[in-house]
C-alpha cells in the first residue's frame, strides 16, 4: 500500500471517529438533554473541518504509525482537544442552547478512537514482529545474554532486542547505579553491579555479555573488561549512536571491542564547508590508493563528491578492491579512476598528471617497514625518496594546486633507513614549495592501529597459533591513532595547507607495547595465564621510544583540533636535489650512513657536499639534476 492510500485511510478514518463518537455523545446524552439536529450537524461538520486542518498543519496523516511515541501522542490528543475547544469557541456565540457536555463527551471519545488507534496499530505491529521473531528463533538455539547499563543506551539495545530478538535470550542487566537496583527495565531484571558479573555469569550460565552504554569512558570500559575477562562469557558492545544513524548496523546489532575503544581517541570532526569547498567538482589524486591510509582517504573524500578520484597504486589487487568499494559506496557522480602505476617511474607519473590534471594530490604510497628496510636500504630511498621527488616534481610541472605528503613519526632523529628516507622525501616536498606555484606540505603523526604491518593483527594472529605473544622490549613505547582518525586529519591539514609547512597530528600520550598486548590478550577473552608475553629483542632500525619533533621544529601553533604546525627546518632545494643527485654513485657499504647523517642535519651551513669533504666519493659537481 502507497503512502498517499495510507494517507486517504487515515483521513476517512479520522473523520468517521468524530462522527461516530458526535453520535454515540448524542445517544448517551438523550435521557438528560436534547440536541437540535442542526446544532448537531453543524458541531460535527466545524470539528471535522477544524480537526482536518490541525492534523493537516500537525501532519497526523502522514506519521509512520507504527513508530508512534508517547511524545506523539500526547501532541495528537492535544490537537483533538483544541479542535473542540474551538469548535465550542465558535459556535456558542450563534447557539446558546449549544450542550457543551455532548462536546466534552465527543472530544473523549475521539481522543480514545483517534490517537489511540495509532497506540493499537503500533501494538499490533510490534506483536507481529515479535510473533515472527520467535518463530523464527524457533529453530535457532537462543544465547543467553547479560546487559551491562540500563541507562537511556539499554533501554534502546532492550526494546530494540524485543522487537528483533536476533536469537537472543535477555537473562538480565548490571548496572553500577544504587537507585536501580532491584527494579525491571521492560521487563528485563536487574541483577546487580558491574562487580557482580562473574557470579551472575556462573550462576546463570550466560553465553554473553553486551555493553549497552554507547557514552563509556575509555578507563571505565577497560574496567569492564576486565571483570569480564574473568569470565567464559563472549564480550561485546552495542553499536555507536553514529554507526545507527549512518545505517552501518542496527541497533540490536552487535559490535566487537577494538582496541581503539582501549585507548581513548576521541573522534574527530572535519571542517565540512572548507573540506568540501577545495574537494567537491574537483580532480584528487590519492598514491598509495590501495594501503591502509590511502584507501581510508578515498573513502573520506568520495563523501565530498569530488568530480574525478584517481587510485594510485602499484598493487593490482589492493587498488581492485578499493576501487570496487568506493564505485560501489557513492552516492554522487564522481568518476572513480583505478591507476596501476609505480611512483619510481617518473615519465609514467608525468603523464598522469598530465592527462588527469588533478588539484590535489595526497601522497601516501611508501615503504614504512622499519626492519625490512634495514635489509633493503636501496628499495627505500627508491620508493621513499626517489618516487616523492618522481611524483613533487610531476605535480609542480602540471601546476597541481596542492601536493599533501603523509610522512611518520619515524622521520624525526632517525637511526633507520625507513625513518630516514621519509625525513629526506620531507625535506624534498617542502623546500620544493618554494620554486612554483603549488602549495606542497607534509603531514606527520606515529603509528596507526590496525593498518597492514602493525603490531595489533600480529598479535591477533599469534593468540590465534596460541602465543605467545612477542614484544621487542617490555620499555618499548609508541603513539597511535586509528585509521580514520589519521586519515580524517591528514584531509583536514591539507585544507589549512598554504605551503612549506609540516603539520603535527597530536597522538595524545604514548602507549606501552606491552600494555597494548595485555589488552589484546584481554579482548580475546583470554588471560595472561592462557597466553604468554615474551621478550624477542629490538630488531634492526628500532627505537625505544618514538618522537614527534625534532629539538629545533617546536610547534608554532595549533591550528585545528589535534594538528599543530612545527617550525620547519628549511633546507633550499637546490641543497636537496645535489644530495638526491649523489645516492647512485654510493656504495652499499656507504649508503644507511650518509642517509642517516643527512636526514640529521640541522641546518643549512651542514646541507653542504660532505659526501666530497669525507672522501667517500668522488661526484662531478656536473651532474644533471633529476628532472
Amino acid at each position: 500500500m502507497n503512502r498517499k492510500l495510507k494517507k486517504k485511510i487515515l483521513i476517512i478514518y479520522d473523520l468517521l471517529s468524530i462522527l461516530i463518537s458526535s453520535t454515540l455523545s448524542y445517544l448517551f446524552l438523550i435521557p438528560f438533554v436534547l440536541l437540535p439536529n442542526i446544532e448537531f450537524w453543524l458541531s460535527v461538520l466545524l470539528s471535522s473541518l477544524t480537526y482536518y486542518v490541525i492534523g493537516w498543519y500537525l501532519h497526523f496523516f502522514s506519521k509512520i504509525n507504527r513508530y508512534t511515541s508517547l511524545k506523539e501522542t500526547l501532541v495528537h490528543i492535544s490537537g483533538v482537544f483544541v479542535t473542540f475547544l474551538l469548535t465550542a469557541i465558535i459556535l456558542l456565540p450563534w447557539f446558546g442552547e449549544l450542550s457543551l457536555r455532548h462536546l466534552t463527551l465527543t472530544c473523549i471519545f475521539s481522543c480514545i478512537s483517534i490517537p489511540g488507534s495509532r497506540i493499537m496499530w503500533r501494538i499490533y505491529q510490534e506483536r507481529s514482529q515479535k510473533v515472527k521473531s520467535e518463530a523464527i528463533d524457533d529453530n535457532v538455539s537462543k544465547i543467553r545474554t547479560l546487559v551491562i547499563g540500563a541507562g537511556d543506551g539499554g533501554s534502546l539495545f532492550i526494546k530494540s532486542l524485543q522487537r528483533h530478538s536476533n536469537g537472543i535470550e535477555l537473562i538480565g542487566v548490571v548496572d553500577d547505579d544504587p537507585a536501580k537496583q532491584g527494579v525491571y527495565l521492560y521487563g528485563t531484571p536487574l541483577l546487580g553491579m558491574v562487580k557482580d558479573i562473574p557470579n551472575i555469569v556462573k550462576s546463570l550460565k550466560v553465553q554473553q555479555i553486551t555493553i549497552a552504554i554507547p557514552t563509556l569512558l575509555p578507563d571505565e570500559l577497560d574496567r569492564i573488561v576486565e571483570i569480564c575477562s574473568q569470565t567464559a562469557a563472549k564480550v561485546n558492545r552495542m553499536p555507536s549512536i553514529e554507526e545507527v544513524v549512518q545505517g552501518k548496523l542496527e541497533v540490536n546489532n552487535f559490535r566487537n571491542i577494538d582496541i581503539a575503544d582501549l585507548l581513548g581517541r576521541d573522534e574527530v570532526e572535519l571542517d565540512i564547508g572548507h573540506v568540501a569547498s577545495l574537494i567537491t567538482g574537483k580532480v584528487v589524486l590519492v598514491t598509495g590508493a590501495g594501503g591502509s591510509i590511502g584507501s581510508e582517504i578515498c573513502r573520506q573524500l568520495i563523501r565530498f563528491s569530488p568530480k574525478k578520484i584517481i587510485l594510485l597504486g602499484h598493487g593490482e589487487n589492493s587498488i581492485y578492491n578499493i576501487h570496487k568499494e568506493v564505485t560501489n559506496a557513492k552516492d554522487t557522480m564522481t568518476e572513480v579512476v583505478p591507476v596501476i602505476a609505480d611512483i619510481q617511474d617518473y615519465n609514467r607519473m608525468l603523464e598522469i598528471m598530465s592527462y588527469h590534471k588533478p588539484n590535489r594530490v595526497y601522497h601516501a604510497a611508501a615503504h614504512k617497514h622499519v626492519p625490512l628496510m634495514e635489509y633493503n636500504p636501496k628499495e627505500a630511498i627508491k620508493n621513499n625518496i626517489i618516487g616523492t621527488k618522481n611524483l613533487a616534481t610531476a605535480a609542480r610541472m602540471s601546476s597541481v594546486e596542492s601536493f599533501i605528503m603523509i610522512s611518520t613519526d619515524k622521520a624525526v632523529n632517525p637511526p633507520n633507513i625507513m625513518g630516514a628516507s621519509k625525513r629526506v622525501a620531507e625535506m624534498i616536498v617542502t623546500s620544493m614549495n618554494a620554486i612554483g606555484k603549488t602549495k606542497f606540505a607534509a603531514v606527520r603523526f606515529g603509528n596507526v592501529l590496525g593498518s597492514r604491518g602493525s603490531v595489533i593483527p600480529l598479535f591477533k594472529e599469534q593468540i590465534e597459533n596460541g602465543g605467545p605473544l612477542t614484544v621487542t622490549d617490555f620499555r618499548m613505547t609508541r603513539y597511535f591513532m586509528t585509521i580514520p582518525e589519521a586519515s580524517k586529519l591528514v584531509i583536514q591539514a591539507g585544507a589549512l595547507a598554504e605551503g612549506g609547512e609540516i603539520f603535527i597530528l597530536d597522538m595524545g600520550e604514548p602507549v606501552k607495547i606491552i600494555d597494548l598486548a595485555k589488552k589484546v590478550i584481554k579482548l580475546s577473552g583470554n588471560n595472561e595465564n592462557d597466553i604468554k608475553i615474551i621478550e624477542s629483542g629490538i630488531r634492526p632500525g628500532e627505537k625505544l621510544y618514538e618522537e614527534l619533533l625534532m629539538v629545533n621544529e617546536q610547534l608554532e601553533q595549533q591550528v585545528y583540533d589535534k594538528i599543530f604546525v612545527g617550525k620547519v627546518n628549511r633546507i633550499s632545494f637546490d641543497s636537496v636535489m645535489n644530495w638526491v643527485n649523489k645516492l647512485e654513485y654510493l656504495d652499499d657499504s656507504d649508503l644507511k650512513k650518509e642517509l642517516i647523517r643527512f636526514a640529521n642535519q640541522k641546518n643549512n651551513t651542514e646541507m653542504t657536499n660532505t659526501i666530497d669533504e669525507e672522501g667517500e666519493t668522488n661526484v662531478s659537481e656536473n651532474v644533471q639534476k633529476i628532472h
